[in-house]
């Protein structure tokens, strides 16, 4: 099953003054789960088409000047204040028969990856959202394409509250170079694969619109 586009309210927040950069990989831009659960049907999730419009909504709302550049660009030579690349760590979910409720449960673990501008590591930020959905408001099939989309929404939420507390991508910015601050790739990555990750859920909403 395809994913539609998962809407997300237009974030009330200041654009950071940073001009960014993203690269999709492959694995993120065309990424498809597929499951057999055991003695029951195979079920395959596309999330690629979805990925990307969530992160190009996101990203163009927090940053004053925002890209999608590809394979082939050399980063270093973008007049650009960070470079950005997500992608998906992992994906798991649960079936109602998997788990003895009427709830279908995703979870999405998603990486996201900052860099300066001469291509040095500054973050390597973990992130593992998670939604549920019931059967008793929508079909199997519905229901658990609407567990996905509310876990992309947590994410989302995650990254809007933060993604500069995390990953310190404000201080990439042209003022804050121009202070004399020493560069962030000196002081090594603000997070790392071993370090907690942050996490948040999303539940069913009858209320919710399910775009």
């Amino acid at each position: 099953m395809k994913l539609a586009d998962p809407t997300i309210p237009e974030p009330l927040i200041d654009r950071l003054p940073l001009s960014v950069a993203a690269r999709y990989p492959e694995n993120f831009a065309h990424f498809v789960h597929e499951e057999k659960v055991i003695g029951k049907e195979k079920w395959t999730i596309d999330l690629g088409r979805s990925n990307s419009l969530l992160f190009d909504k996101l990203f163009s709302s927090m940053f004053t000047d925002y890209q999608v550049v590809d394979d082939g660009t050399d980063i270093r030579d973008l007049p650009i204040d960070a470079y950005v690349e997500p992608t998906i760590d992992a994906f798991e979910f649960s079936v109602p028969a998997q788990s003895q409720t009427e709830e279908f449960a995703v979870w999405i673990r998603y990486r996201i990856k900052i860099f300066d501008p001469e291509g040095n590591q500054i973050a390597n930020w973990p992130i593992s959202a998670y939604g549920k959905s019931q059967t008793t408001m929508f079909g199997n099939d519905e229901a658990l394409r609407r567990a996905a989309v509310l876990a992309m929404r947590d994410a989302a939420a995650l990254v809007i509250l933060q993604m500069d507390k995390a990953t310190g991508i404000s201080k990439l910015s042209a003022a804050a170079r121009a202070t004399g601050q020493p560069p962030l790739s000196a002081q090594g990555p603000l997070t790392t694969p071993d370090q907690k990750i942050l996490q948040t859920k999303a539940i069913e909403d009858s209320n919710d619109d399910p775009g």
